[in-house]
């Protein structure tokens, strides 16, 4: 007999990628999660050098398995970060090898849940195809603490993703989203890049009816962290609540 097939883990990873300040691992992190990531020693991710980063900070107060320059670390190609993986088009087979040799793999992003608002979609169907047991661990995902903290439809929601960069584009789509949630009462969410903050909110307020709910939520689990949540007539007596530099999550309804 062959050695068993191994498990694919879906490593989270803290909300402060890129932030000035980081949270400590242990206020934002469960020990069994970090525990769990501390014993593997294969590991698929978006960027290297920040899954070592995060690898260091782990081993801080959970010993590694092997010492981080021993650890086999492999990155997702680079058009899955640009095309993204969500709607298939890449194999991520071969990136599960180790997987089919009894070694247990880890599925890392830069920030949250690996698969949710990032790639690895791809390299979690091709888990499901090998027959490669998928083991999610509990961690932050930011998608779902600014739904829960905005007060809007935590029964019927939506995450579509990045809204159209042209301002033009941008403001149709802002429309669309708002004409399902007025209807349905399906809560819509999307993100933004930093450094574009402001330019999506001052298209949100333009474009968004005034008994629209528009809520935003920004550094979520790190000190400074927020979540707001007004009638965009409210909005409009209002400063900007969310730096242009910080990652937000956007979210309107009724």
């Amino acid at each position: 007999m062959g050695a068993p097939t191994g498990r694919l883990y879906l490593v989270p990873a803290p909300l402060d990628f890129g932030c000035a300040v980081q949270a400590p691992l242990a206020d934002v992190m469960p020990a069994g999660t970090l525990a769990a990531a501390a014993r593997l020693t294969h590991w698929i991710c978006e960027n290297a050098k920040s899954a070592r980063a995060y690898l260091k900070r782990i081993d801080e107060s959970h010993p590694l398995a092997l010492p981080i320059r021993e650890q086999q670390i492999v990155e997702l190609p680079r058009e899955v970060h640009k095309k993204g993986d969500h709607e298939g088009g890449f194999d991520a087979t071969a990136l599960l090898a180790p997987t089919l040799q009894g070694r247990d793999v880890g599925l890392l992003s830069e920030a949250g849940m690996p698969a949710i608002a990032d790639p690895g979609s791809s390299v979690v169907r091709a888990a499901h195809d090998l027959a490669v047991p998928v083991v999610p661990l509990v961690g932050p995902v930011s998608l779902l603490l600014a739904l829960a903290a905005s007060g809007l439809n935590g029964q019927n929601f939506a995450f579509v993703g990045y809204l159209p960069q042209d301002a033009a584009q941008r403001a149709q789509r802002i429309k669309e989203l708002e004409s399902l949630a007025s209807r349905t009462g399906q809560a819509q969410l999307f993100i933004e890049t930093p450094y574009r903050n402001a330019a999506m909110w001052d298209s949100l307020l333009k474009t968004l009816q005034p008994p629209t709910r528009l809520a935003v939520a920004s550094g979520l689990t790190l000190p400074e962290g927020s979540t707001h949540s007004r009638p965009v007539k409210a909005w409009k007596q209002q400063a900007v609540p969310v730096r242009n530099d910080t990652p937000a999550v956007f979210a309107i309804g009724r």
